[in-house]
């Protein structure tokens, strides 16, 4: 039985990664990336993500916090260059 209560400190990976997807799928719309490609490559890594969340959860919960700042991190990493990407700074 699935406990949200083992899921709650990943929460904000959940949002944010959530939202780093869509900056990235945004980024192969505007590069004129074949959709169904685009399409079939997100649902692949989604599918992905969630074994590796719903098996890992138990294994890797000791170690939330520190999952938290480097995924947090990482997000905030590729936002910025996906951002300066487009403005074209980089």
């Amino acid at each position: 039985m699935v406990n949200l209560k083992d899921y709650a400190p990943f929460t904000g990976l959940l949002i944010f990664g959530n939202i780093e997807n869509l900056i990235l799928a945004s980024e192969g719309a505007v590069a004129h990336v074949d959709p169904f490609i685009l399409g079939g490559l997100s649902l692949i890594l989604v599918v992905i993500w969630l074994l590796i969340g719903t098996y890992g959860t138990k294994m890797a919960i000791k170690y939330a916090d520190y999952i938290e700042i480097i995924g947090g991190l990482a997000i905030i990493i590729l936002g910025l260059q996906s951002m300066l990407e487009a403005m074209g700074i980089i």
